[in-house]
């Protein structure tokens, strides 16, 4: 029934676009059908529906033999739970074989995103053992163990040329150094921005001790020139906040450095990237295969998973001392646990990858869409992820999205979130804080929300295109 249910929708978008076409002008009930059968999906439709009405009758002649070969003398209740579970079996089975049809079907992007993300992160590890080693007595922030974050870390991407590995590499305090976090104002997004104020702290206890440094605040400037490295706020810092171009900088001028001194440099390219708030490179192995890899910087957030980082903004212009604050830390995490926790044949992965891929040159962002399957991730059982429920999850991710716009609304995940799992670590006031609307921008401007409803439209379309098409 699911099966029938969902081709009947795409019958009705079908419609629903040739009456979109038609509307503009007078038109007579009769010249509507016409109209959709002018369009190539509904007999792509049609000719679907006749294999799977075929299928269905195939699987239904089956279990029907099987049940006219039970006991005839077993009593009527047990052959009315024969029937019913032969009727199970076979709705499970039809739905199998759909879901087998569509992961068949659909042409996947080839990808080993498993082995491409662990030789990424070996190659990021080893640049940061050899940074520790340059920067060691140096009062540059100390390098902790990079995160993988992004689509690809998380296990899905839409298509091989659009990856980008990102790394979040988190920064800590040199000695006699401390980071305080201003929460700043929203500006032109609703994202929270904030500021990493640097104080510089007294050693003269660990000195006396350990004789390690001179101490910033009681040594004279002039045995600091002569006898000590510069602190932090006369590097990478602009005024007393810390700066994210001169930290992507010094990042860049890092990589290079330490290049000539990985083992991978004997046998792979390295060719560096353009970018102001992050490190941007390519790396090429000995058999020509090539990873674009971004390394970010943050600052951890107490002990949580939300770090404020160097990632890009929405904003047309962003302060070289905006830290945006950021979440990706904590989505992979949360891709992580799921992966845990649904079945082994779980396609939540292959819905983001479908969605992402179907989104280009659409309005909607990717993070959008993966904002909408969190939820329904969240909410939705975990055995219902199944293979076998493809096209069902599919529907009901347009169904939430389309809910989300007729409201204006769709609600961070994280903030102001209640039912965020419990592996998650976030800061105290963040299941308390108000709910974050990434579609606030809808509220505000009009023209805006009846674009986003008509790019629905569209995706709807391009979304019966790929499962009839498998392109």
């Amino acid at each position: 029934m699911a099966v029938i249910q969902f081709f009947t929708l795409l019958v009705q978008s079908i419609l629903w676009n040739a009456l979109q076409e038609l509307e503009q002008s007078g038109f007579a009930w009769g010249a509507l059908l016409f109209a959709a059968l002018r369009q190539w999906q509904f007999w792509a439709v049609a000719g679907v529906l006749l294999l799977l009405f075929a299928l269905c009758c195939r699987l239904r002649k089956r279990s029907q033999e099987v049940d006219s070969s039970s006991d005839e003398e077993s009593s009527s209740s047990d052959r009315e739970q024969v029937e019913e579970e032969a009727e199970e079996e076979d709705n499970s089975d039809s739905e199998d074989d759909l879901g087998r049809f569509f992961e068949e079907h659909i042409q996947w992007p080839v990808q080993n995103l498993a082995r491409d993300c662990q030789v990424v992160k070996d190659l990021i590890d080893n640049f940061i053992l050899v940074f520790r080693q340059l920067l060691s007595n140096s009062f540059f922030p100390v390098l902790d163990s990079s995160i993988g974050v992004g689509s690809a870390f998380e296990g899905w991407s839409p298509r091989e040329e659009d990856i980008i590995y990102r790394l979040l590499v988190p920064l800590k305090p040199p000695h006699g150094h401390a980071f305080h976090l201003e929460l700043g104002n929203r500006g032109e997004t609703p994202a929270r921005n904030f500021r990493v104020r640097v104080e510089l702290e007294c050693t003269c206890m660990r000195e006396q001790l350990a004789q390690e440094m001179l101490c910033f605040l009681h040594h004279p400037e002039e045995e600091l020139r002569r006898d000590q490295d510069p602190s932090l706020l006369h590097t990478l810092c602009t005024g007393s906040y810390l700066d994210v171009q001169k930290t992507a900088r010094w990042f860049y001028q890092l990589v290079q450095a330490a290049w000539v001194l990985l083992p991978q440099s004997s046998t792979w390219r390295l060719t560096m990237l353009p970018s102001r708030r992050s490190c941007k490179f390519r790396v090429t192995e000995g058999n020509n295969k090539t990873h674009i890899i971004e390394m970010m910087f943050g600052v951890q957030q107490g002990n949580s998973d939300i770090f404020v980082s160097s990632q890009n903004t929405e904003a047309i212009f962003t302060p070289s001392t905006t830290w945006p604050e950021s979440y990706a830390v904590a989505e992979a995490k949360f891709f992580r646990h799921m992966a845990g926790q649904v079945p082994h044949d779980s396609f939540h992965l292959r819905c983001l990858q479908a969605y992402a891929r179907i989104l280009v040159g659409i309005g909607f962002s990717t993070y959008t869409l993966k904002t909408v399957v969190m939820h329904l991730l969240n909410t939705i059982p975990l055995s219902g992820w199944r293979r076998r429920h493809f096209v069902l999850r599919m529907e009901d991710i347009m169904r939430y999205l389309r809910r989300c716009l007729e409201e204006k609304r769709l609600d961070h995940f994280f903030l102001g979130n209640e039912r965020v799992p419990e592996e998650i670590n976030l800061p105290p006031d963040f299941q308390t804080a108000e709910p974050l609307n990434l579609f606030q921008h809808l509220v505000q401007d009009p023209d805006a929300h009846a674009e986003a409803m008509r790019e629905y439209m569209d995706l709807q379309e391009r979304l019966t295109r790929l499962l009839i098409s498998g392109r």
